[in-house]
């Protein structure tokens, strides 16, 4: 079944194992179009950046319109390796162009993994030769599986859109536990799809989509030297992306789509149980109440609150009450819900307010819950996905490999 990266027409994936990973698990994943594609990239705003980010940057720089494939590696991340970094990532592009016969700057690179560890560019070698006749239009989920490091299962999704001018699929995979937190998630990302969009359009709409959906998302507060989310298009559908109507629908379809994967990351928190959708509204500016969102969704008193389903929401408002925004505490309503319980106000006039404890302990123990603080204190609002933190994700990073 075509699912993920390969949902798309003329997308093929397969993956490997060439023993980066000790477990012996999967751990090289290869995407490849049948035809050219432009392509687009965002990257992590971190100023420690890997050698493949750096790669992938320039190469989008010179060549954003005959993308031909994305080799990703998991167990090592090539960060912090210095010039032998560098090289191990440009002989990743070098080596895939050899074995499908294309050019080095038609390939993207990824690597996730451990800091400080140089790559094993032999054994990269034995695993593309694995990789390359095992290409399928099936490889979808094996490929969202092999680049999975602490994640507990493989995040793929796809979307057909059906616009004025035809119909066409985008796909996506992606991988991400820990180390969570906007600018970007760490995280990587492929995305494709069959529309035939042009470079310049592509950046944009996907820069838009990652501001709404992966920069959205936090775990622990934390941000990696890795985070990379590619978007190819090889326009095998024959529809074009130009028209304000396309235009409109293509980035409707890629931020539904982003926004979907990027609860899954949260969902699969390393020891996460629970995952919250947060929303400050009533603010002064965007930046203002993404600034208390941010606040609020990585408080470890907020977080482990949540893991103990303990409706303890003087912790919500104290979080935002730190986040340096401005804003008078005595018009602040603060709600919670879940799936299966309603709307309950907690908090407004600056004092609580009378609810049910039980339900309200119902919501914080729910494995998908609502918090919702209105300021009222302007028009704009946003939205952030976060989760618990529990006694597990200790155990998941003090065991992990240094």
């Amino acid at each position: 079944m075509s699912v993920g990266v390969c949902a798309p027409s003329g997308f093929l994936a397969s993956a490997t194992s060439c023993g980066l990973k000790r477990s012996g698990s999967p751990d090289l994943a290869l995407v490849v179009s049948e035809s050219d594609c432009t392509a687009a990239g965002v990257f992590t705003q971190s100023l420690v950046r890997a050698a493949p980010v750096l790669l992938d940057e320039k190469t989008l720089e010179e060549n954003a319109s005959s993308i031909k494939a994305v080799l990703a590696n998991a167990g090592i991340a090539n960060a912090c390796t210095g010039e032998e970094g560098a090289r191990a990532a440009a002989e990743m592009q070098r080596q895939t162009a050899r074995v499908l016969g294309c050019l080095p700057e038609q390939v993207l690179v990824l690597s996730t993994g451990v800091i400080g560890v140089q790559l094993d560019l032999a054994r990269i070698a034995d695993g593309l030769k694995a990789l390359y006749p095992d290409l399928s239009s099936e490889g979808g989920e094996p490929t969202a599986r092999a680049i999975m490091t602490t994640d507990t299962r493989p995040k793929y999704r796809s979307i057909q859109v059906n616009s004025g001018e035809g119909s066409f699929t985008l796909g996506a995979m992606a991988k991400g536990s820990g180390m969570i937190h906007p600018n970007m998630a760490t995280m990587l990302a492929v995305i494709t799809t069959d529309a035939a969009v042009p470079a310049p359009i592509l950046q944009l709409l996907l820069k838009q989509a990652v501001d709404l959906s992966f920069n959205r998302i936090s775990v622990d507060g934390d941000t990696s030297t890795n985070d990379t989310v590619l978007l190819l298009a090889n326009a095998a559908s024959g529809v074009r992306i130009e028209s304000e109507a396309s235009i409109s629908a293509f980035s409707k379809a890629l931020t539904k789509l982003t926004v979907e994967l990027a609860k899954d990351i949260v969902r699969d928190g390393e020891g996460a149980s629970r995952l919250v959708e947060l929303q400050v509204k009533g603010c002064r500016s965007e930046a203002d109440a993404q600034k208390i969102a941010s606040t609020i969704a990585t408080s470890m008193l907020v977080k482990t609150a949540i893991a103990g389903g303990d409706p303890n929401w003087g912790r919500i408002v104290a979080a935002a009450g730190r986040a340096g925004v401005s804003f008078d505490p005595d018009l602040a309503i603060l709600c919670i819900a879940s799936v299966q319980v309603p709307e309950l106000e907690l908090f407004s006039d600056g004092k609580p307010r009378s609810f049910d404890r039980q339900q309200a302990a119902q919501i914080f123990s729910a494995d998908e819950l609502f918090i919702t603080l209105d300021l009222q204190q302007g028009e704009k609002s946003a939205r952030m996905w976060t989760c618990d933190l529990t006694t597990e994700y200790v155990h998941i990073n003090a065991d992990y490999h240094t």
